[in-house]
């Protein structure tokens, strides 16, 4: 146990976690930067309704390519921590099962597009078609991003993360200063400059793991088997976090989806914690012995969510006044939903977090009856609050839903890992850690 212990305090003090957790930070602090400034040049430009068409737009390959991904992220993860010596013929399996997957997402996108879309223009419904043709891409970059997270190549990882945004605020800037930004226009500035950094991870990634088509069985053995037990969780993550947006693009007009994904997007900042503790978690404590494991995630959910909780409440009061002067006096209306989904991704975020111990540990079959669960409570609520409340109504309905996953995840670690669940509330320890890591490294 004293062995165990000692690992543990090494791994939690340790330079290589602490560094690769702060760099991700400060990764995320620049994309949220250039993505505040894209939200505020298209929302200026475009105003309630021309932004709701835009999201429209570009809401549906990513929608479909995460919904179809077979778990493939976190059977990559898993598997290459766990099976080192075929890292190239995992690459090679994930390779091909991902485009495949990729072409039926865009197929259905084309085909079903205009029963997505019912209250918006044929040019809108028309043009999202021709969007789908990125499903592909965007399956196969979030598989790119896993491949490389698995290796622990996070110094690159925030490298591409970053360009893509900074290259898109340059063009939205130079469109919205000839005038030619339009929803259609804009939906290709946040996609073109992906394209460049798509290519050259594959060049990285083909160079480095030098694919094979043949002898792939056990491969894909391991991806498909993981990834099926994961996939039930990955789907309905998926559905999870996008179906209220799904919903609202049809059930609400074009201004309110607007005004919803102003709201969604600038909350979706406060959660910068505990996504990037997620990232450089999960490879860190995959496979570990369950001691390990709980011990890691219970720190990282307390510093994760105390830090998130006091960012929180510090923008919650100023938020009429600087949405005003970001985004303009027509999206004032978006602070009340704005501040129910705050409440949101502090919880959603800690739930999260406590769901990698069952992942690292091989169990994400679990996660699977969680999300189900979550998804069960939402859509009905989103089905009969939004028709009454409107946005407001669509963010009581992720909150109760959010506050459900954590109930449930907190109850499946004594049911089903035979473990105390980690304590959510900061202590002394965890504030001395987090002065060390902000003030002595």
């Amino acid at each position: 146990m004293k062995a165990i212990r000692s690992r543990v305090q090494w791994v939690l003090n340790g330079r290589s976690s602490t560094a690769a957790t702060l760099q991700t930070v400060m990764a995320r602090i620049l994309v949220l930067a250039a993505n505040m400034g894209t939200g505020i040049i298209t929302s200026r430009a475009l105003e309630p309704q021309g932004r709701g068409e835009y999201n429209a737009i570009a809401l549906w390959p990513q929608f479909l390519a995460y919904l179809l991904m077979l778990g493939l992220p976190s059977a990559i993860q898993y598997n290459f921590k766990r099976h080192p010596e075929k890292e190239s013929e995992l690459f090679s399996a994930a390779l091909g099962l991902s485009m495949v997957l990729g072409l039926f997402a865009m197929t259905l996108g084309i085909v079903f597009m205009p029963r997505f879309l019912p209250q918006y223009s044929a040019d809108v419904i028309r043009f999202a078609q021709w969007y789908m043709l990125l499903a592909p891409i965007v399956l196969l970059t979030e598989i790119f991003f896993s491949i490389l997270e698995a290796n622990q190549e996070f110094t690159f990882v925030n490298q591409l993360r970053s360009l893509q945004p900074l290259f898109t605020l340059a063009i939205l800037g130079a469109l919205a200063l000839t005038e030619w930004l339009t929803p259609l226009t804009a939906a290709l500035a946040y996609s073109i400059p992906g394209l460049p950094l798509f290519f050259w991870m594959w060049r990285y990634l083909w160079q480095r793991f030098h694919p094979r088509w043949k002898g792939l069985g056990s491969a894909y053995r391991l991806l498909v088997g993981y990834g099926i037990r994961a996939y039930g969780m990955n789907l309905l993550g998926t559905l999870a976090e996008k179906i209220d947006q799904a919903l609202v693009v049809t059930m609400l007009s074009p201004a309110s989806m607007g005004l919803y994904t102003l709201a969604l997007s600038v909350s979706r900042m406060l959660g910068l914690f505990h996504s990037s503790t997620i990232t450089v978690l999960l490879p860190k404590i995959a496979a570990r012995p369950i001691e390990e494991v709980v011990a890691l995630t219970g720190r990282a959910v307390r510093v994760s969510t105390a830090v998130t909780v006091v960012v929180a409440l510090a923008v919650s009061i100023p938020i009429p006044f600087l949405i005003q002067l970001l985004y303009g006096d027509k999206f004032v209306e978006a602070v009340g939903v704005f501040r129910i989904l705050s409440a949101e991704i502090a919880i959603g975020g800690a739930a999260w977090v406590l769901a990698q111990a069952f992942m690292a540990v091989g169990r994400p079959g679990a996660l699977t009856v969680v999300e189900a669960i979550s998804v069960l409570v939402t859509v009905p609520l989103l089905l009969i609050l939004i028709p009454i409340y409107g946005l407001e109504g669509a963010g009581w309905s992720l909150l109760i839903s959010t506050i459900f996953r954590l109930v449930c995840l907190l109850a499946g670690y004594p049911l089903l890992l035979k473990v105390r669940p980690p304590s959510l509330i900061a202590t002394r320890n965890d504030i001395d850690f987090l002065r060390q890591v902000f003030f002595h490294q």
